[in-house]
């Protein structure tokens, strides 16, 4: 994977956020929960697609037995960290669990509105 194509996904990501966190702000009688749990959920988002570029990476350049074995722990890394922010946004009273699931899927959003709407998204 392209570092630059990464950061442009995080930016574009951190920028549809905002926009919603903003909607939010004035639809809503109380958006602080809200806006709370989609910024936590796009973080760790964020954070576990530079967690999988790293993997790719660095599995690329090992042997294809160790590579398996790596890619694979850092897979299941991936889901426990994702099974840890739906359990703190299911727990925890300042953040709308609705929303911090939305937070997790911004990435993919942004990658599949950027693919069908911008033509040289994959060029630097």
């Amino acid at each position: 994977m392209n570092n630059k194509l990464v950061f442009k996904i995080a930016r574009r990501t951190i920028v549809l956020v905002l926009l919603i966190v903003g909607i939010f702000a004035f639809v809503f009688k109380d958006p602080r929960p809200i806006a709370m749990g989609l910024i936590f959920g796009s973080l760790i988002s964020i954070v576990n697609f530079k967690l999988l570029e790293n993997t790719i990476s660095k599995a690329i350049k090992m042997p294809p037995n160790r590579a398996t074995s790596y890619t694979i722990a850092h897979y299941f890394a991936r889901y426990i960290i994702y099974f840890v922010v739906l359990l703190v946004g299911a727990k925890a009273d300042y953040l709308n669990l609705i929303s911090t699931i939305g937070g997790l899927f911004s990435v993919k959003f942004v990658i599949l509105s950027s693919n069908i709407l911008d033509k040289n998204f994959t060029k630097n």
